[in-house]
């Protein structure tokens, strides 16, 4: 019943074993992986694997914000004509967002780039995968210009209580927790029931952000059972009711994977 919302296992960090890595991952009980794209360098390996394993991975089409540089704007058109070009092949828009963490250079194009590609999921009635990194304010403020507000989900969530009220003050959006919530230092067990089960959608961000035990190591999919153990923890419930809750979330989140 798990569903990862959020991994990357098309990326270089898994040569030679992608095959491998997605196996691993349904052995470990992972029907559904979403990829979320990062810039015009990883489509091609991203629908490679897709094309391998068409029944349990799906496809978001987007430009991560660290992706916009001097050449935003031809990227960007070159994102949309892939969008536009296989409609039935993309499940949401993503990732996409605001990350002023390392470099505030190219802010206002970021803010640009992520109103227009929320643009695209709202003209193309597709969810969006929102990363979101020391942005939160510009985050919302595109999202609260928005007439129509899109389904969307706060992917790699580890922010406050306070933060979680501001985006309820916007929208009714998705949470997707991965392996920081079981590491020691974090808050997330704080702020997890201000989320609400019915809210969270469950990622691994793989190659990043492994879960205790595998903290350290490259991150897969098939380590997502350690989050969603840690979460049945938080709410003081089943594992397998977590499973269940999250992946009926996941579904009506991306309305397109079956």
């Amino acid at each position: 019943m798990l569903t990862d919302t959020h991994t990357h296992l098309y990326l270089d960090d898994f040569a030679p074993e992608k095959i491998e890595t997605v196996k691993r991952a349904l052995n470990a009980g992972v029907s559904r992986m979403i990829f979320p794209n990062v810039d015009l360098t990883t489509i091609v390996p991203m629908k490679e694997l897709h094309a391998a394993f068409p029944s349990q991975i799906f496809m978001a089409m987007g430009l991560h914000p660290t992706e916009i540089r001097e050449t935003w704007q031809e990227d960007l058109t070159k994102i949309r004509k892939e969008l536009d070009s296989c409609p039935d092949d993309y499940i949401a828009v993503g990732e996409i967002g605001i990350d002023l963490y390392w470099d505030k250079t190219y802010r206002e194009e970021q803010i640009e780039a992520f109103s227009r590609q929320v643009d695209w999921a709202i003209e193309k009635d597709l969810p969006v995968i929102i990363h979101c990194r020391e942005g939160l304010p510009e985050v919302l403020d595109v999202l609260s210009s928005k007439e129509v507000k899109p389904k969307a989900v706060f992917h790699s969530f580890g922010g406050s209580v306070d933060d979680v009220r501001a985006i309820r003050e916007v929208g009714d959006f998705y949470f997707g927790i991965n392996g920081i919530v079981t590491f020691k230092n974090s808050r997330l067990h704080e702020v997890l029931p201000e989320i609400g089960i019915d809210r969270i959608v469950l990622e691994t961000d793989a190659p990043y952000l492994a879960p205790v035990p595998h903290r350290g190591k490259r991150n897969e999919s098939a380590y997502i059972a350690n989050t969603a153990a840690r979460i049945a923890d938080i709410f003081g419930m089943p594992t397998e009711k977590v499973e269940e809750i999250t992946t009926a979330n996941a579904l009506a989140l991306f309305g397109r994977i079956k």
